[in-house]
């Protein structure tokens, strides 16, 4: 079995112990509320010194790279993506030497779902301890973790537990056959005495679907078919798979459509539902303990309201996918202004290191394989970009960064053009290019590969390698957590990074004109010193005064 690294328990900061801060966070949290800063900011423009060690909340990371399989690299010449070929551009993620600069640098990855399965995308399964045959074999997969650990890149997979394939014979059996010991695997109406109606709560409809002459649930599609999570039988089953995937050396998990386990209707929308989807949760993790105690799970609780993630950090995820915050990103770059992310990050951290007793990490992230690619959002701006680019690796937390988004790929709905080839070379010069799904966002000129940006010290690959390079160097946007710093200028954001040691400052300059703002505007005395790390050469700090070019970001310290 891989190791990973250990699980950092952190404690919680003495201020969070005061019932007037409590109180205040649970103003800023109602149920059902998406949490926003408010529009006026308490102004922090001289953070305080670094506190004692029980005060700070660190949360150490890594940066993960989310891979589509069958759109990322051809080994075999079949068009389709290989777990073979992720083995082959490992170097490009990570090389595993920390002096070259030509790599990502990103220290783990999260594959889409590799189960066999008769959709394209993998998310309904019919054989959840083998690997889809497009995608190779199992040695091949425990190639590429092997290759991987040696690179010092992390691997998690996706856990697709909600829901079956329809071609499972687990719901082939229990269709056909109402004695059937897996009739009572999955959910049906005429079993259970319910009506056949009622809308999704995934918001696909009614997810009742008629089966020879019964109705089974389907919260998401017809053929994917939602298991019984009631049965204990079901539950144990899921728990098998998971220890069985941690023995064959995976470091995690990310669990698609967690809060769906018991969420199968709109009606079903409550506190008692939650909570019987986080006791499941909670009983799963238990038993991945037992196999590694240190497996990563982060779960897929597609929330803006950070109260409904908030429970599934309570002894089940480390982590859950932070969807307001994502968006918060791309519109600060995107409008060029602060939107005070600080400010709501901290009271943000303040309620899940409360539930989690210190021991969550938040997973940020951009977009994803359901979302419009960042760069079809920003109009194709690359300035912009690379504003998100730089907010995104100083977050605190796991970022988690979609294939292509390094090198601006385009995509929309439909979701099969979100998941395009991923673009090694716009010349088409690449033998492993895949091409399963033709090119439509991304095809000729539109997006320049990795080939034509690797050498370019301005592309936006370049500018995600220096980011993550500087995240990997510096314990303070590694590890560190956050607070607010006011920058006097709505077109600048800024926040310091802090951990028990270290502290700096990260400063964006959003806007298309060149901004100077001064650090010390209300103690007279600059806070940080030295201008430490910048994206833009003509950056200059005189004294307290920081002059910053248009979109460009730097680190004090």
């Amino acid at each position: 079995m891989k190791s990973s690294k250990k699980v950092h328990i952190r404690k919680m900061t003495a201020w969070l112990a005061s019932a007037a801060l409590l109180g205040g966070l649970l103003s800023g949290c109602g149920s059902g509320e998406k949490l926003e800063a408010r529009e006026t900011p308490v102004p922090i423009t001289e953070p305080a010194p670094v506190q004692s060690q029980a005060e700070v909340d660190e949360q150490p990371s890594d940066v993960y790279y989310e891979i589509f399989v069958r759109s990322f690299y051809d080994s075999d010449g079949d068009g389709i993506g290989d777990l073979n070929g992720v083995t082959e551009k490992l170097d490009y993620l990570n090389d595993g030497n920390p002096e070259t600069t030509d790599d990502l640098g990103v220290t783990g990855i999260w594959l889409m779902p590799i189960n066999p399965s008769p959709s394209y995308h993998g998310y309904d399964v019919t054989d959840y301890r083998e690997i889809h045959p497009d995608y190779g074999t199992m040695e091949d997969f425990k190639n590429l973790l092997a290759e991987a650990d040696k690179r010092g890149i992390k691997v998690i997979m996706d856990l697709v537990v909600n829901h079956s394939s329809t071609e499972h014979p687990w719901f082939v059996e229990a269709a056909s056959d109402k004695e059937s010991a897996k009739r009572d695997w999955y959910l049906w109406a005429e079993d259970q005495g319910k009506e056949p109606s009622g809308s999704s709560a995934a918001g696909s409809g009614n997810p009742w679907h008629e089966k020879n002459g019964a109705h089974y649930m389907g919260t998401f599609w017809g053929g994917m078919p939602d298991l019984n999570f009631d049965n204990p039988a079901v539950r144990e089953e899921m728990k098998d798979i998971g220890e069985f995937w941690l023995e064959q050396g995976v470091d995690g998990f990310r669990l698609d459509a967690a809060k769906h386990i018991y969420e199968d209707l709109a009606s079903d929308k409550s506190e008692a539902t939650t909570a019987k989807n986080v006791a499941w949760w909670q009983e799963f993790r238990s038993s991945m303990n037992e196999i590694n105690p240190d497996a990563y799970i982060v779960g897929e609780v597609w929330e803006n309201a950070v109260s409904s993630i908030a429970p599934y950090l309570d002894k089940a995820f480390d982590s859950g996918f932070n969807f307001g915050l994502g968006e918060k990103m791309i519109s600060a770059a995107q409008n060029g202004k602060d939107n005070n992310l600080a400010f709501t990050l901290e009271r943000t951290y303040n309620l899940f290191s409360k539930v989690s007793n210190g021991a969550f990490t938040d997973a940020v992230f951009l977009t994803n394989h359901d979302q419009n690619r960042v760069m079809t959002q920003l109009n194709n701006n690359v300035d912009q970009a690379k504003m998100t680019a730089g907010i995104l690796l100083t977050m605190p937390g796991n970022p988690f960064i979609y294939y292509g988004e390094e090198i601006g790929m385009q995509g929309g709905k439909p979701d099969e053009q979100i998941r395009e080839p991923m673009i090694w070379s716009n010349t088409g010069s690449d033998q492993g290019q895949t091409t399963w799904e033709a090119l439509k966002y991304n095809k000729g000129d539109r997006t320049q590969g990795v080939e034509q940006q690797l050498e370019d010290p301005d592309s936006l690959l370049s500018r995600y390698r220096t980011l993550i390079q500087w995240r990997n160097e510096m314990p303070a946007l590694r590890n560190g957590t956050i607070i607010s710093f006011t920058s006097g200028d709505e077109q600048v954001m800024a926040y310091v990074r802090r951990t028990k040691e270290k502290q700096a400052l990260v400063v964006h300059n959003l806007s298309d004109v060149e901004k100077t703002v001064d650090l010390a505007a209300k103690s007279g005395k600059p806070t940080f010193s030295m201008l430490f790390k910048t994206t833009g050469d003509a950056a200059v700090l005189n004294g307290s005064k920081l002059t910053l070019p248009p979109y460009t970001t730097v680190v004090l310290e």
